[in-house]
């Protein structure tokens, strides 16, 4: 919020003249708003499957955006995958397949981005996937070389990590279990080691079970993750044909995934400020001059960010507060 205060502040209300809207700028506004529906949509989907319906949709849903909440108040370095594990484990299912949901979970994520990235550069090229920075302020901090340097590390990153979280989770469950054991041999985790002990035994039991899943549960998931993903990125281009109708989708759609690898080493909450500050660079080729490509950078995230700390602040009491009536239901029928 803090990072659209500035952004607005500066900037020149007649530089809205310049907006060249299109046909139906409300609809495509609208679109936007509803691509993010359709990306909580398949979280949801994606969780219902991974879990074989143990969790019912209100469960789904529940955790979905609670978990986009935790995103939204970390750093996005860190992420809300341990807010995760901790919110899947009051729904009553075992720790060890809420380990193995949301390390799962991971992976289909980290695989969508290995693949749609030389999908992109078939499409659009090298040379147009990374936007000049040239006269750009963030040219002071990284210059054209480096960025193209950070990314294709940061992909090789992300692609060996996608084959060790296969590896471990469906290939070799086994290592997983030792790699776990090792942090409970810590002195102030030793305690807790019988505990640690039976996790690892229900995330080697879930995940023997997931690797005898048949192809077609694996296509669901998948087309789950492409869903909320393609959903994330397309939302993008809903919001800038509102605002000049470009007809580049592919670029823009192949320089959201640059953006994302950036983003992903933010230190700040949700990436707040970072998200605001390289949005202008990335997108200026679809906008009519930097004043507006920083106004379209509020209202996306204005779509895409703040909400979520909104609806988790309204969830989170709710949930909580179902939880601990399940909960007392339980130790009164034990």
């Amino acid at each position: 919020m803090i990072a659209a205060y500035f952004i607005w502040k500066d900037f020149d209300a007649d530089a809205i003249k310049e907006i060249s809207w299109s046909r139906g700028a409300l609809l495509w506004l609208i679109a936007s708003i509803f691509m993010m529906v359709l990306r909580d949509l398949g979280y949801m989907i994606r969780l219902r499957i991974l879990s074989d319906k143990k969790l019912n949709w209100r469960q789904c849903f529940e955790i979905a955006l609670l978990w986009e909440f935790a995103s939204a108040i970390s750093p996005s370095a860190i992420g809300g995958t341990a807010v995760a594990v901790v919110i899947m484990a009051q729904e009553k299912i075992q720790t060890g397949l809420t380990t193995a949901i949301v390390l799962i979970t991971a992976f289909l994520d980290e695989l969508f981005y290995i693949i749609m990235v030389p999908i992109m550069v078939l499409l659009v090229g090298v040379d147009r996937l990374f936007p000049a920075l040239e006269g750009e302020a963030i040219s002071i901090y990284i210059s054209d070389d480096n960025l193209r340097f950070f990314f294709w590390v940061g992909y090789a990153v992300l692609f060996a990590w996608t084959f060790f979280l296969a590896f471990t989770i469906l290939i070799k469950p086994s290592l997983t279990k030792r790699i776990i054991l090792l942090f409970y041999r810590l002195p102030w985790l030793r305690s807790r080691r019988q505990k640690g002990e039976q996790l690892t035994e229900d995330l080697l039991s879930a995940s023997k079970e997931f690797g005898r899943k048949r192809k077609t549960f694996w296509i669901k998931a998948f087309a789950a993750t492409l869903l909320s993903w393609s959903a994330r990125f397309i939302m993008l281009n809903c919001l800038l044909m509102a605002f000049s109708g470009f007809d580049d989708h592919f670029l823009a759609y192949a320089r959201q995934l640059v953006m994302w690898v950036i983003l992903l080493v933010a230190i700040t909450p949700g990436a707040s400020g970072i998200a605001e500050g390289i949005f202008p660079v990335f997108m200026k080729e679809f906008l009519p001059g930097k004043q507006i490509a920083r106004l379209v950078a509020i209202v996306w995230r204005m779509i895409s960010y703040y909400p979520y700390l909104v609806i988790g602040f309204v969830i989170l009491p709710l949930w909580l507060n179902r939880v601990q009536k399940s909960k007392s239901k339980r130790l009164n029928t034990d």
